[in-house]
Parts: C-alpha cells; sequence; structure tokens
C-alpha cells in the first residue's frame, strides 16, 4: 500500500535538547496508524514538524510526495493535513457552527473586498461553508447543536466538535493528539467506534497519538514508539505489546526482563 506520509530521518532540537532524532516513519494511505511513547518522548514535536509549526534541523518530511517540511501551517492544511490538540482549541465564544466554518477557510474563494462589498461570491462562499458546517455537526453528532456556544458544550461534545472543525478542510490525513485525554471508559470506546467511522465513512488516512492502550491496540493496523524522540519499536499490536523495549520504556527494566521470561516459559510449554 501506498505511503501518504513519508518522514526520513527527521531531527528536531531545542537548543542542547533533541526532541526528535532521525526518525523514520510510514504512513499507509487510508490506515489508522499510531505514535506512542511515555511523556517527552517527541510525539507532539513531530506532529508539529509535520503541520509546519516546527521545521526540523535535518531530514524531510513528505505527503503524497510532496516535500513540506518548512512549509507554513497555512499551507500545510492547503497540501490536505488536518490535526486537532491534545488541549482542545476552540474558538470558545463563538457558535459550534461558527467553529466548523472557520475551518473550511482553506475553500473559500473571495478576498477581502468581496467580504466588504458583500459580492455574490462571498454569499456563495458563505452559503457554502454554512451548508458544510451543518452537514459535519450531523456527521460528528451533533446534530441541533450549531447554535451553542462551543464552551457551553460537554467536554466530549467539545472534543468532536474539535475533530469537525479539522475536518472542514476536507483532509486526506487527519492527526489526532490525544482525542480522548480527560475522556472516562464509555467516551473513550465511544471515540474509538467514531475514529474507525471516519477512517471508514470518509475514506481518509488517520494519525494519532494516544496514551490509551485499549484503544491504541483496538483501532491501529500500525504502531510506531518513540523513546526520547527515537523510534524503538514498529510494527501491529501484537508485536508492540510483548516487545521488551516498549515494555522497558513504559514500565522499566524489570517489568521487561520478567515479560521476557514470562514469554520464554510460554514457548517451552
Amino acid at each position: 500500500m501506498a505511503s501518504v506520509l513519508s518522514a526520513s530521518n527527521v531531527t528536531k532540537q531545542f537548543g542542547g535538547l533533541t526532541a526528535v532524532n532521525t526518525l523514520n516513519l510510514e504512513v499507509a494511505e487510508n490506515s489508522i496508524s499510531s505514535v506512542i511513547g511515555p511523556n517527552g518522548a517527541g510525539k507532539t514535536t513531530f506532529f508539529n514538524c509535520v503541520t509546519g509549526f516546527y521545521t526540523p534541523e535535518h531530514g524531510e518530511i513528505k505527503y503524497k510526495n510532496n516535500r513540506i517540511d518548512g512549509l507554513r501551517p497555512d499551507q500545510v492544511t492547503q497540501m490536505g493535513i488536518s490535526r486537532t490538540y491534545q488541549n482542545i482549541r476552540l474558538f470558545s465564544n463563538l457558535t459550534a457552527l461558527e467553529n466548523i466554518m472557520v475551518g473550511y477557510e482553506p475553500h473559500l474563494k473571495t478576498g477581502w473586498l468581496d467580504a466588504v462589498l458583500r459580492t455574490k461570491r462571498y454569499h456563495d462562499d458563505e452559503k457554502a461553508a454554512h451548508d458544510e458546517a451543518i452537514k459535519l455537526l450531523r456527521f460528528v453528532g451533533l446534530a441541533g447543536s450549531g447554535d451553542l456556544i462551543a464552551r457551553n458544550l460537554p467536554y466530549g461534545a467539545q472534543r468532536r466538535l474539535e475533530i469537525a472543525r479539522a475536518l472542514a478542510s476536507k483532509p486526506g490525513l487527519l492527526l489526532l493528539d490525544e482525542p480522548t485525554a480527560g475522556m472516562n471508559p464509555n467516551e473513550t470506546g465511544e471515540m474509538m467506534h467514531f475514529i474507525r467511522d471516519l477512517r471508514d465513512s470518509l475514506g481518509i488516512t488517520i494519525l494519532l497519538i494516544e496514551h490509551d492502550m485499549r484503544l491504541v491496540m483496538g483501532i491501529s493496523e500500525q504502531i510506531t514508539v518513540l523513546d526520547f524522540g527515537e523510534k524503538i519499536a514498529e510494527g501491529g499490536p501484537k508485536e508492540i505489546q510483548s516487545n521488551p523495549r516498549v515494555i522497558e520504556a513504559y514500565l522499566g527494566r524489570g517489568a521487561a526482563t520478567e515479560g521476557m521470561a514470562t514469554a520464554s516459559e510460554n514457548k517451552s510449554r
């Protein structure tokens, strides 16, 4: 399967700290993939490199064979990549509908003069953005909530609204940064089904950062594990769950040794 996102030897440094170190990563088109690792492993830094908030010191990042490292965030969005954030970043004083319409901006054909003169093209753009927002509210399960102020929505609904805003730019690749942070087990289960439906219904590729291992193992086809900015493992859920370096990174060397011993005993039976 073709890669939609490709990172080659990507390195990002902050002074003397190397946050991402020569990272190589491939994300298959129409897949659901995850990047996991302990806090401070470099996961969000990598997302920021992909989306243009940071420029890597070394290496290159390609989206559909087009190099994107060094582009501005708005240019990356125009290319077809959108994202959510670990901490919800909605426009809290705008309505749910208005938040999604903001996300439609890359597809507007009008300029400032059209807005001032209220041209037909301006009104056509407004209607297109409004119709898309209504459709996305329905898709994420928030039909009828368009007039509600974003900050007044329940937490889980705000998460879904942020995803709807990201979808408004019509991305081919959606990056989700801890989409279940702060959710209870029931909400996490619902989000797992929702993310799968995103991929299946819209045909987009999804790459997520997540700490909830039940969600990661239940939904991911490919998992990349980072520790101190370096890739220490990559593979499917079963491979990752039994990898001693991954166990050590999360639970310490003693747990990794114990896990290897258990695996050896099971094999000998």
